[in-house]
């Protein structure tokens, strides 16, 4: 393990593993608990939930669209540990407060918040490890962070299952009752606060610390991305090739209660009440295990092959080929295979390490962290024109057709995408930007 993680770099390494595991169960959670929550509010059988669930989750990204710029910056003025501090506090204390939200007004607002603070988590995390570990290791940390963050998701879902038996122990406590998706946003408030208490120890980069003492260079300047023909393409590139994975979680699993599984004709008839209105969670449950399990073997292949590029290419592919199965293979089939092809689609989009990482290494020391921060968020923020886009083509064309083209977009860009980023396995990380 020390010739993996030398010195200081395995507790930085578990640090950030924990923080993307909480980030990640407080990003799917809405996704989770949004009929039950949304039914306490509005009452059960409301006709606008839907539509309803499609804004709140719209007002999460675009706090992280916002909160990406915000921390990026921060992290590269003030330094990477800031903004892990930073962004796990905020996002924490929102979701408490989430547990308490009584209108469809404060849920926006504190969905926006969340937003905000979910933002920085992956970021900030990555650049630490990529500017700590030897260059022909650094995929190892990433690794282990994406992987273990991704069941998060998992534990989202598990969390919201067992609702009643931790309400118990809450209502045992306090002398309040709770409904289950309350339960999960305390949950992933207080896992958060705990957090930041092992957080305690982890070292700021090297790198970072050296160049924050050079006062002759620009450090978070975000607009440096665009002025540069060649950097910019670059950006875009890295943004891009992560826009798949949201495609796949925001438009294919997301919607599987509400849109695929009626209109794919699957069989639920093997559901109770409960399992009918659990359709959503778990779909997420199935395609977050597949995420983890993609990321692991997607990081070990990288190391094998010493490329990135070749890695992302080929999940592409099997991307391609699995949504093409997904949308026109598996109608009429039982919800029990239904959540298998979501965990198989999910191991295709299981490249997320990898993007991140190609994002990060990429750009120099100055504008790293806005890098890695906006990126992936930039990524999660797709996910609002993917579905406006989805949602505009399925008037005229139809649901299944709409996806169709909706994929083949976002697919086919994120192949031209990566063909056009430099490979950076063996990148060195000390470097500017000029």
């Amino acid at each position: 393990m020390k010739s993996v993680f030398p010195g200081s770099s395995l507790l930085l390494v578990i640090v950030a593993a924990l923080g993307y595991f909480v980030d990640i169960y407080d990003l799917v959670l809405f996704n989770v608990v949004k009929r039950e929550s949304l039914e306490a509010i509005l009452g059960a059988g409301h006709p606008g939930i839907s539509e309803i669930g499609v804004h709140l989750f719209n007002m999460q990204m675009f706090g992280m669209l916002l909160g990406g710029i915000l921390w990026g910056v921060w992290g590269d003025k003030k330094g990477r540990l800031t903004v892990l501090f930073g962004s796990i506090l905020l996002y924490s204390v929102a979701n408490i407060a989430n547990a308490f939200t009584t209108d469809l007004t404060m849920y926006a607002i504190v969905r926006f918040i969340a937003g905000l603070g979910l933002a920085g988590e992956l970021g900030a995390g990555i650049t630490l490890i990529t500017e700590t570990m030897p260059r022909e290791k650094r995929g190892y940390g990433t690794m282990i962070v994406v992987v273990f963050g991704a069941l998060g998701a998992v534990f989202a879902d598990e969390v919201y299952s067992q609702g009643q038996r931790i309400g118990a122990l809450l209502t045992e406590a306090t002398g309040n009752a709770f409904m289950n998706w309350q339960i999960a946003y305390i949950v992933g408030g207080a896992m958060g606060l705990l957090l930041l208490v092992m957080r305690v120890g982890a070292l700021e980069s090297g790198l970072f610390a050296t160049v924050k003492e050079k006062t002759d260079i620009s450090k978070g300047d975000f607009w440096m991305l665009f002025r540069d023909r060649k950097r910019f393409l670059t950006y875009l590139s890295c943004i891009l090739i992560g826009v798949p994975v949201w495609y796949v979680i925001g438009v294919l699993v997301n919607l599987s209660q509400d849109v695929f599984v009626p209109q794919l004709h699957i069989d639920t008839s093997a559901l109770d009440e409960d399992g009918l209105k659990h359709i959503n969670g778990m779909a997420i449950r199935y395609a977050y295990i597949g995420l983890s399990l993609g990321d692991l073997l997607s990081a070990l292949l990288s190391q094998v092959f010493r490329s990135r590029r070749k890695v992302i290419l080929g999940y592409l592919f099997a991307n391609l080929v699995l949504t093409l199965i997904f949308l026109f293979g598996i109608e009429g089939v039982t919800i029990s295979t239904y959540n298998w092809m979501c965990l198989v689609l999910g191991t295709a989009t299981g490249y997320w390490v990898l993007f991140v990482t190609v994002a990060s290494e990429q750009f120099g020391t100055n504008i790293r962290s806005t890098v890695a921060t906006t990126t992936p968020n930039f990524v999660r923020g797709s996910v609002i024109p993917v579905t406006l886009a989805f949602t505009f083509l399925a008037t005229p064309v139809g649901n299944i057709t709409s996806a169709l083209v909706v994929g083949l977009i976002c697919i086919g860009a994120a192949i031209w995408a990566t063909l056009h980023v430099k490979e950076t396995f063996r990148t060195d990380m000390d470097f500017v930007e000029v």
